[in-house]
C-alpha cells in the first residue's frame, strides 16, 4: 500500500483492500475497489465502500468505467482518504487513479500516471489505458 502524495490516496491490491487494520491506522476512511475476479471485500461498517468489477485490459463497460473514475475523483476533491485496490495493484489502480486526479485538478491523464508510476510500481494494460483515454479526450469530457 503506497501513498500518492500529496494527495489522501493510496494505491494497493487485493490483500490490501482485505487487511483492514493498516488501512484503518493509515486514516483511510474509503475502499474503492476495481477487481472483477476478486470477490467483494466484507469492509467495517465505517468504512465507504464501493467496488467497480473492472477488467484488466479492453471490453469495460464505458459507463461502469465512467463511475468508477468520476467517483474516485469526488473522493480525491473532497480530500477523503481512500484506498483503490485491484487484484495485483499494478495496473487497474494505478490507472484509475491517475484518470481520477486528471480530472479532480484538471490535468492531463499521462502527466497524472507518471506521477502515480513515481510513488507505486505501475504496469498498466495499454487496452484499459485506451479505454480511459477514450473517455477523457477534451471533446469527449467525462460529466
Amino acid at each position: 500500500m503506497n501513498q500518492i502524495k500529496p494527495y489522501p490516496l493510496w494505491l494497493g491490491h487485493a490483500g490490501d483492500g482485505r487487511d483492514f487494520r493498516p488501512a484503518l491506522d493509515a486514516g483511510i476512511q474509503a475502499l474503492v475497489e476495481l477487481s472483477r475476479e476478486e470477490p467483494p471485500a466484507d469492509p467495517p461498517r465505517d468504512l465507504i465502500y464501493c467496488r467497480f468489477p473492472l477488467l484488466d485490459g479492453a471490453g469495460n463497460d464505458e459507463h461502469q468505467l465512467e463511475l468508477a473514475i468520476q467517483t474516485l475523483a469526488a473522493l480525491v476533491r473532497m480530500r477523503i482518504p481512500t484506498l483503490v485496490c485491484c487484484n495485483v495493484g499494478l495496473s487497474r489502480s494505478p490507472a484509475i487513479a491517475a484518470a481520477a486526479l486528471a480530472q479532480a485538478h484538471g490535468e492531463t491523464p499521462e502527466d497524472c500516471l507518471r506521477r502515480v508510476a513515481m510513488a507505486h510500481h505501475s504496469d498498466v494494460s495499454p487496452g484499459l489505458w485506451s479505454e480511459i483515454t477514450h473517455l477523457m479526450r477534451p471533446d469527449r469530457r467525462l460529466r
